[in-house]
């Protein structure tokens, strides 16, 4: 079918070939299935829901790409049998037509190319070929040619699905080395909270805030000379070390000070750990804005525009503007407290608020990370997929001076997303107004969700009355924030 109709049908196909092509692709499929399966099983036992239902997700981005590829096969005749005119498919082409011709010189020349750098063997001479196959067949009898040919339907195929499979590896590569970042931090709540267990007793003492090392380190004065090098020092300092222990403890206390008070040795890291994970199973899918994104790509991949090297640098300045916002919000907290103050009695504590992030929303961060890591995935997909199908020097890869730049940004936003902006992620948007579901571990969870099932229920049996609602809601929250602290 690839071929245009040539060869011969299934009638006419050695059963021991059909018999050998099955075994093998079912072999295949039923290795990943297993795969998945027991790694499911492997999370689940070690009580990871979150990257369990991370991994739920990867399953629903394969089923979408076998009902894509189901899709595909469906209507590819139907498709292939909508003919237009000639001169509609000479616009808006990812290669020009001068080129065209003379790919189709040097190939008769060269015959075909079964190098990796070539591309498949023959895919390219077939694809330049299957317009004039097309002439001869349903709609070459109408002086007319197919909207899309059957090797342009086998080609857009094999994209979707490489794009799919790099994005969620990309994905898991960003969240493993982040999260090896991250354990670094553990060290320095292990030893705090070593530190609360051997004090005999809580000595009041005066901390003068100028000589704290957390200001010290991002307070830049006030009005425009704080607004300069506050912004600079927020934007270069991702780039290196960019969360100290001085930075980690004072948000550390500030968050459990605004959400868990009277419970010093709450284990913040295993909670921010928690609440990463929960966030990355939203950041592992496809969802539909982002491929709406990839169709706007398609259309906009046009000879002479340069579409794939300008795009880019979307993604790029993307994350740096990401990474000095999460530093910027540091900077600030330190200002608040330095402004404020000049000594304080005990520890240095800041007030964590939603004023501090973009449009009041945390959670806007985490899109524009899950937008970052998906074209970044999309860029490298892309080249990689044009390098193995059509080779390095096809026209729709471009001239070297775009391609080694669009390497070099990729490589660079996964190395920085991985390394710094996902551990900034991870601790600053703690600093928000609320905290996040993840600060109860799962069985506290289930118990909430199960007494709030239960209070519903109450309150349709008692006829609208609130009263004993509202002390049982007291006596809940008393017992699960008596449970919190226990395990904390």
């Amino acid at each position: 079918m690839a071929g245009g109709g040539e060869g011969p049908t299934l009638e006419f196909t050695p059963t021991w070939v059909v018999a050998v092509v099955c075994t093998v692709i079912v072999g295949i499929s039923l290795a990943a299935e297993r795969a998945l399966h027991s790694g499911g099983k492997y999370l689940r036992r070690k009580k990871q829901k979150p990257l369990y239902e991370a991994l739920l997700k990867v399953k629903e981005e394969l089923m979408l790409l076998g009902f894509i590829s189901l899709l595909l096969t469906v209507f590819q005749n139907r498709i292939t049998k909508i003919c237009v005119k000639p001169e509609i498919m000479d616009k808006w082409l990812p290669c020009s037509l001068q080129h065209n011709d003379q790919t189709n010189e040097e190939m008769d020349d060269a015959h075909f190319s079964t190098s990796l750098s070539g591309g498949i063997a023959g895919q390219t001479r077939r694809l330049l070929a299957a317009g004039g196959e097309a002439q001869q067949g349903y709609c070459g009898k109408k002086h007319k040619v197919p909207l899309l040919s059957v090797e342009a339907f086998h080609h857009l195929h094999i994209f979707i699905f490489v794009l799919a499979i790099v994005h969620v590896t990309f994905c898991a590569l960003t969240i493993v080395f982040g999260g090896l970042k991250i354990h670094q931090w553990k060290k320095w709540e292990d030893e705090h909270s070593k530190e609360i267990n051997e004090a005999d007793e809580v000595q009041v003492k005066i901390t003068h805030v100028q000589e704290h090392d957390f200001v010290k380190d991002h307070f830049w004065g006030i009005g425009k000379n704080y607004y300069l090098m506050g912004c600079l020092h927020s934007f270069l300092n991702q780039f290196y070390g960019s969360v100290t222990r001085s930075d980690y403890l004072t948000l550390r206390l500030g968050f459990i000070t605004t959400h868990c008070r009277g419970n010093p040795k709450f284990n913040f890291h295993t909670y921010m750990v928690r609440a990463l994970e929960d966030d990355f199973k939203r950041v592992v899918g496809i969802s539909w804005y982002l491929w709406i994104f990839v169709v706007l790509f398609m259309l906009m991949n046009v000879d002479g525009w340069h579409a794939y090297f300008w795009i880019a640098f979307v993604p790029f300045f993307l994350l740096l503007a990401v990474g000095a916002k999460l530093q910027h919000v540091i900077t600030q907290l330190a200002h608040e407290v330095a402004e404020k103050h000049i000594a304080v009695e005990g520890e240095l504590i800041v007030q964590p608020s939603d004023e501090h992030f973009w449009f009041g929303k945390p959670k806007f961060v985490l899109f524009l990370i899950h937008f970052i890591l998906f074209q970044n995935a999309f860029e490298m997909a892309f080249f990689f997929w044009i390098w193995v199908q059509y080779g390095f020097t096809s026209c729709i890869m471009g001239k070297v001076k775009y391609i080694i730049p669009r390497i070099v940004i990729g490589l660079f936003i996964q190395v920085l997303c991985s390394y710094s902006t996902l551990p900034l992620y991870a601790i600053v948007t703690q600093m928000g107004t609320n905290f996040k579901k993840a600060i109860f571990d799962e069985d506290v969870r289930l118990g909430l969700v199960g007494w709030a099932k239960k209070a519903k229920r109450r309150k349709a049996s008692m006829d609208g009355s609130s009263s004993g609602i509202g002390s049982d809601v007291g006596v809940q929250l008393g017992k699960v924030n008596q449970k919190t602290t226990t395990k904390g």
